[in-house]
């Protein structure tokens, strides 16, 4: 099979491939870490299990006889798996357009490789039974390379379809429990890794939700009922709100800090804000509480001193966006409107978040400290934000600033060795200050290597409980560890 053009599909194939499982599945879909996709992983397991053999067969033998027929049997189960995925993944999710573009490249390129293929098959079903050994120089080194990939994937997926089972999730409806029956809510932001798991808490509970999205097509993973919007220009005068969720904003931690980005994290939040206060003034009902969104940058760059509500901020640009934030939403207070200012801690889930970034690298052993580890890190589990949303919204004389944290914040390098250690993986590596200031540049300083030991003081004298207050705890439930001991029975 000395084709060279046959070996060039070949190639092509295991890149798309690659693109396909890096980019979508391991990027913006992260199935590895949805319940709900627990067939098309198992279904990716065994398709990536037979290309490993594929590859690894064409790349050093010529199998003659039964052995022919025996490929033949594979490609032909690699044909149905696929057929059985697109299936299941279209009944599953709803796949971003790259990926079906991707699909159907893969499947045009497979079947010319087939078609090239198969006179070599033929002739070879002919000879007599034997694996004669064979070699094509580099392109049996990328077709081992591919095989080991493959193969490496194969058993990632089957993992984390046995996983599946173990990412429970609370019912929604008992995030907001507490919140008076019937609530009229309009949410910015609800589209976001947030925003969907409150919108979703909020309409199983019972209430009235609009969500403002400037691009409806984000809005279709979220459960009906839901009043859509596009701009509050829609909301009408007369409509009647019994409180306003503003989570708005472009994201912070995403790229480097450009002059345009920083203009684009400010001005996402005060505009967002200021076009709320002008919606409250023209509307004939108002509401009675906003929850507005913050973040403990707040407090800016402030080492190991721990800090409540009342504590004092130090420069940075971190504090310089949530000042300016908090300082929007504070003007509403003038419309008689009570406003709560959560300072958002680290928020962990895998849907999303700064965690759902790390999953993937930690998965494969890439996990590693930040810097010297030293820095603080002031978490809070996503389900306990949306409580502590709902807990903001029941308490009528709560109101200015509230830490959304949980009560034990935790340095970098122990939040590595949790992260590792839920995920019963080592982290041996340590990226430099030095490195990640170079690459990444003030973003990288102040939400990397720096950050804030912030305690939620104003909660917990108000008697909000946690239910996920100690990080290892809070890390085993969401990944979905398997316990010690039942670790220790399937030994």
């Amino acid at each position: 099979m000395d084709n060279p053009i046959l070996w060039t599909l070949i190639l092509v194939q295991v890149l798309m491939g690659a693109f396909d499982t890096l980019v979508h599945h391991e990027g913006t879909e992260r199935l590895a870490w949805r319940a709900s996709q627990k067939t098309e992983l198992r279904l990716h397991g065994v398709r990536n299990f037979f290309y490993a053999v594929i590859f690894f067969c064409i790349a050093w033998f010529e199998p003659h006889g039964a052995f022919t027929f025996g490929l033949a049997v594979i490609l032909i189960a690699e044909v149905i798996i696929t057929l059985w995925d697109f299936v299941e993944e279209d009944m599953t999710r709803k796949l971003p357009g790259s990926e079906r573009i991707n699909h159907t490249l893969l499947a045009l390129n497979f079947g010319a490789i087939l078609a090239l293929a198969a006179p070599y098959l033929w002739a070879w079903s002919l000879l007599p039974t034997a694996l004669i050994p064979v070699t094509y120089g580099w392109w049996s080194v990328m077709a081992t390379a591919s095989a080991l990939g493959v193969g490496l994937f194969s058993a990632r997926d089957l993992l984390a379809s046995a996983r599946s089972d173990r990412l429970k999730r609370v019912e929604p409806a008992e995030l907001v429990a507490d919140l008076a029956p019937r609530q009229s809510i309009l949410i910015t932001g609800g589209t976001g890794f947030i925003g969907q798991r409150l919108v979703s808490a909020l309409v199983a509970g019972g209430h009235f939700v609009t969500v403002v999205t400037r691009d409806p097509r984000n809005a279709d993973n979220l459960p009906d009922p839901v009043r859509v919007i596009t701009s509050l220009d829609q909301v009408h005068g007369k409509d009647c709100f019994d409180a306003i969720v503003n989570l708005a904003g472009e994201p912070v931690a995403n790229w480097i800090w450009t002059q345009k980005k920083r203009t684009r994290i400010v001005e996402s939040r005060v505009e967002t804000t200021k076009a709320l206060e002008a919606l409250i003034q023209r509307l004939e009902h108002k509401p009675e509480c906003l929850i507005n969104g913050s973040a403990v940058g707040w407090y800016g760059l402030r080492g190991d001193e721990e800090l409540s509500e009342t504590s004092s901020p130090a420069p940075a640009f971190v504090h310089d966006v949530c000042d300016a934030w908090e300082g929007s939403a504070n003007k509403i207070k003038a419309l008689g409107v009570r406003v709560v200012v959560l300072r958002i801690g680290l928020v962990l889930g895998v849907e999303g978040g700064m965690l759902s970034r790390l999953l993937t690298p930690f998965e494969f052993g890439g996990g590693g400290v930040l810097g010297n580890g030293q820095q603080w890190m002031s978490w809070i589990e996503l389900d306990d934000l949306v409580r502590i949303v709902a807990f903001a919204l029941s308490q009528k004389d709560l109101s200015g600033p509230v830490n959304a944290t949980a009560p034990f914040p935790v340095r970098n390098k122990a939040f590595t060795q949790v992260l590792a250690a839920a995920l019963h993986r080592p982290a041996i590596f340590r990226f430099p200050a030095r490195v990640l200031t170079i690459l990444l540049g003030e973003m990288g300083r102040e939400t990397m290597l720096s950050g804030q030991r912030v305690l939620p003081a104003l909660l917990q004298r108000n008697g909000f409980v946690f239910k996920h207050p100690k990080l290892p705890d809070a890390l085993r439930e969401i990944t979905g560890a398997m316990p010690e001991r039942s670790r220790s029975a399937a030994r």
